[in-house]
C-alpha cells in the first residue's frame, strides 16, 4: 500500500528535526502552556507541519489526527488515518530530559496497521506492522512473559502504598516510550488512569501488541481508533499472563476516577 521505507526515512527525519531543536542537545527554544501544566513549543509545531505535508504526500487519501492540528471530523468518514504525536513526552523535551519521541501510526477500519516511534536523544528507533511483528533499531522484540503480577516493573517515579508489591523503573514523560518498555522487556506492565488521546498511544501500542504484549483501556476493554471522541480511559500494556490480575487490581480505582 505504501513503501514502509519512506515512511520510516520521513519518521527519521521527523525525529532529526525535533532534536536539532532539543534543548538537552544545547539549542534554544521557545515554549509555552497551551494550557496549566500542558506545554507545547515551537519544535512541536514544526514537526507536525513536515509530517501532515509528507505523509500527506506520501497517502493523499488518508485522513490526518494529530495534537497539534485541530480535529476535522471528516477524518471519521475516511477508513485509512494518520495519527501523530510529533513530540510525546513534551515536558521532557524541553525540560532537556530525553524522554520523548515522534510517534507516527496509519490507522486502517479503526485498527493501527503501521507504528513507528523516532527517539534520537536515546537512540532508539521502534517501528511494527500489524502481523510482523516488532523492532527496536532493527532488530526484533519480545515482550514481557512475566507471569507472577507481584513483582512487575512498572515505570514510575513513585509507587501508590497500595502497589508496594510492584517495582519502579525509569519513567520517560513520553507514555509511548513506556509502553514500547513492555514491547522491549524492559517494563512488565504500564497502566494509566486518565482520559487519555488516541494519538499518545497508537504507534506504541502496536508496536506492544506485535511483541506480544496484551493490551486494552484500563477496564480491560479493547482499544478502538479514529473514533468521533479520539479518547480512551486509560490504556493497560502488560504481559499476557498478568493482565487479568492488574484488570482487577486497577478496577475499584478506574471506576471511581471514570
Amino acid at each position: 500500500m505504501i513503501d514502509r521505507h519512506h515512511l520510516q526515512d520521513i519518521v527519521r527525519e521527523a525525529g532529526r528535526i525535533a532534536h536539532s531543536r532539543w534543548p538537552g542537545a544545547g539549542h534554544a527554544l521557545q515554549s509555552w502552556d497551551k494550557t496549566p501544566g500542558n506545554p507545547v513549543s515551537e519544535a512541536d509545531l514544526e514537526v507536525d507541519r513536515f509530517l501532515k505535508r509528507e505523509l500527506g504526500r506520501l497517502l493523499p487519501s488518508a485522513g490526518w489526527l494529530s495534537e497539534e492540528t485541530a480535529d476535522d471530523k471528516a477524518r471519521t468518514k475516511s477508513g485509512l488515518i494518520w495519527l501523530v504525536d510529533p513530540i510525546d513526552g513534551t515536558r521532557d523535551f524541553v525540560r532537556g530530559r530525553s524522554g520523548w519521541a515522534v510517534s507516527v501510526a496509519l490507522v486502517s477500519s479503526g485498527r493501527p496497521l503501521i507504528g513507528m516511534l523516532s527517539a534520537p536523544a536515546r537512540g532508539e528507533e521502534w517501528v511494527a506492522v500489524a502481523g510482523q511483528g516488532a523492532t527496536l533499531n532493527n532488530v526484533p522484540i519480545r515482550a514481557s512473559t512475566r507471569a507472577q503480577f507481584s513483582g512487575a516493573r512498572v515505570p514510575t517515579v513513585a509507587l501508590m502504598k497500595e502497589d508496594s508489591d510492584l517495582v519502579a523503573v525509569e519513567q520517560p514523560n513520553s507514555i509511548a516510550l513506556r509502553i514500547a518498555m513492555v514491547a522491549d522487556d524492559r517494563a512488565d506492565l504500564v497502566a494509566t488512569l486518565r482520559w487519555g488521546f488516541e494519538w499518545d498511544i497508537a504507534a506504541a501500542t502496536l508496536i506492544a501488541r506485535e511483541a506480544g504484549a496484551e493490551v486494552t483501556d484500563a477496564f480491560g476493554r479493547p482499544l478502538a481508533y479514529n473514533k468521533h471522541d479520539p479518547r480512551d480511559f486509560g490504556v493497560l500494556v502488560c504481559s499476557p499472563a498478568i493482565h487479568a490480575a492488574a484488570v482487577e487490581r486497577l478496577a475499584a480505582r478506574a471506576a471511581s476516577l471514570r
